[in-house]
């Protein structure tokens, strides 16, 4: 449930801490005093959308910090999240859950989870399991199939995303084929032209690295004369002339040799010829034996010339540089298979009658899960309109059949009502009134709140509008019995509901310095009584109406017992 919010800067609200506890609390105030503020405020720090707006005039920025208690289902998300362990605030307060976003002057905004930084879209992930928040035209999603079937999925707790998944995936197939079959002329067109320029590669057959091969092979052929020359020249220099280098290094050796007894300096230089005398000996026998194997080969010569002509006369054809052949060549077969598979008809269709299969199978769970949940839903919802002036009157949920699959299923939901014994249920929007809707808005609320909720804490944000009388007196009572259950915030301008709360808040709206301020404190005793006998006879308090509200308060203190008041911490609080 929720324990604190704090609010810094906040619209009209300079500073506010609150601490809340289980069972019903009520808000009330003057109309324009800032009721939905507080709810604003909430839904912010759980991640909806954050504007310049929402900052105090002359401030730089709102802060919001909204304290829970950690829900159990939560633990392994915030561990994987990073916000388990790391946070200063958990190592204090392992059972709480701390939310904080500041926005600032400019609409920027930030966000943090226990004490770590956190993006918008992880706090609206925690919001399902903290909040589930009923507002005052709650009434108007009624009329809308999509907002009807997802009411009803969420009351027979039915996970519809394998449902748009399965129908995602045959729309696909279906696609698919279709467009196959559009372009079968298009595609035989190109697949045929794919098929010639790929023949006409394959009768080149270009290797990977046959290009620069054949370049290497054709430059050593076409200059081999010139090759020979040279090698035979420098083999004549090294060893074959008359004077050649080794004749000439084995005379500087011989008469360094006589002499070497005298200087030993002289040996490194020795050394130094000896060694030239081995390398010269190496490249002679290399240039010797590259002469013998030499060859002009000019029939070879001419099969490259003719290679290499057939491999730029194909890559001018396509416009493509001749070592880019293979590439184009590997291309142009994966486009083909490409285009086998897009007029494979057959395997097309096999693809889309499977998808349409594995669509329907999953279409049949969520449809008899919708069949089941439809009269349960029906008959929660009729028991409450009893309680709230509709004696007699009945509600339905019926579900209608789809010609063609869609990503909901087989079928629609739409909500039917009888506002009296013996009428039949027609479509909601045609026979409910303004009144009437709002009062069955709230009995859906109440009904699918104690049916489904994640969230420990509900709020209702002036869904009591346009009720009144003996009927608000009932909204109360479901309100405080559904505080049994779990935490009830309730924004209402009813005196009836407001004297059922376990907790009281009054928001207050004041001038100091020249602006306009919004408080809200608990009230109690006196206070509450006084605040009550406003909603019931406006700003002058008379005798009789402070009579009748002490009379309201008493009467709902002995309907019902009170709920354990748990505090922040957990502690419990005396009344």
């Amino acid at each position: 449930m929720l324990r604190r919010l704090s609010l810094k800067d906040f619209v009209i609200v300079p500073t506010l801490e609150l601490d809340f506890a289980a069972g019903f609390s009520a808000l009330t105030g003057e109309t324009g005093a800032g009721k939905s503020i507080l709810i604003d405020a909430l839904q912010l720090a759980l991640g909806s959308r954050g504007e310049a707006a929402v900052v105090r005039e002359g401030a730089t920025r709102a802060e919001i910090s909204a304290e829970f208690d950690r829900p159990a289902a939560l633990a392994h998300w915030l561990e994987e999240a990073g916000f388990e362990s790391s946070a200063e605030h958990h190592a204090d307060h392992p059972d709480t859950l701390l939310l904080r976003r500041v926005i600032d002057a400019q609409g920027k905004s930030r966000a943090w989870i226990n004490g770590g930084a956190a993006t918008v879209a992880q706090l609206r992930e925690l919001a399902e399991h903290l909040l589930d928040i009923h507002g005052q035209h709650a009434w108007q999603g009624l009329t809308r199939p999509a907002s009807v079937r997802e009411l009803l999925d969420s009351f027979a707790q039915i996970d519809a995303r394998p449902l748009a998944a399965a129908h995602a995936a045959w729309r696909q197939a279906s696609e698919a084929l279709a467009a196959a079959q559009s372009k079968q002329a298009d595609l035989a067109r190109e697949h045929e032209r794919l098929s010639w320029q790929i023949a006409e590669i394959n009768r080149l057959a270009p290797a990977a690295d046959e290009w620069d091969e054949l370049n290497a092979e054709h430059s050593r052929l076409s200059h081999a004369q010139s090759l020979m020359d040279a090698t035979r020249g420098a083999l004549e220099r090294i060893a074959d002339a008359e004077i050649n280098a080794q004749a000439l290094i084995d005379e500087a050796l011989s008469a360094l040799h006589d002499v070497l007894a005298y200087d030993a300096g002289l040996q490194d230089t020795v050394n130094a010829l000896q060694g030239a005398q081995a390398q010269l000996q190496d490249a002679a026998h290399s240039l010797s034996a590259y002469l013998h194997a030499a060859d002009l080969d000019p029939e070879r010569l001419q099969q490259l010339d003719e290679r290499l002509s057939a491999w730029v006369t194909l890559a001018r054809r396509y416009r493509r540089q001749p070592v880019d052949l293979p590439a184009l060549h590997q291309e142009w077969k994966a486009e083909l298979a490409q285009l086998d598979a897009a007029t494979d008809l057959d395997g097309l269709q096999a693809k889309q009658a499977a998808a349409l299969k594995a669509f329907q199978k999953e279409a049949k769970l969520v449809g008899a899960a919708r069949a089941k949940a439809a009269p349960a839903l029906s008959g929660a919802v009729s028991q409450a309109m009893q309680q709230l002036g509709m004696s007699g009157g009945r509600f339905e949920v019926a579900l209608l059949p789809q010609d063609e699959p869609q990503s909901f299923g087989l079928e629609s939901a739409e909500f039917l009502v009888a506002g009296h014994a013996g009428s039949t249920p027609r479509p909601l929007a045609k026979v409910a009134s303004g009144g009437e809707l709002s009062r069955i808005a709230l009995a859906i609320a109440v009904t699918t709140s104690q049916r489904n909720s994640g969230a420990g804490t509900l709020i209702f944000d002036e869904i009591d509008a346009g009720v009144g009388g003996a009927v608000a007196e009932t909204v109360g009572r479901l309100m405080k019995q559904l505080g049994q259950r779990a935490q009830v915030l309730a924004v209402t301008h009813l005196p009836q509901v407001a004297a059922c709360a376990d907790h009281h808040f009054l928001v207050a709206k004041a001038l100091k310095d020249g602006k306009t301020n919004s408080d809200v404190r608990p009230i109690a005793g006196e206070a509450r009584t006084a605040e009550i006998a406003r909603m019931l006879g406006g700003e002058r308090l008379s005798s009789t109406s402070l009579a009748h509200a002490r009379e309201m308060l008493d009467l709902s203190a002995r309907a019902a017992p009170q709920p354990a008041d748990t505090g922040p911490r957990g502690k419990k609080v005396k009344p």
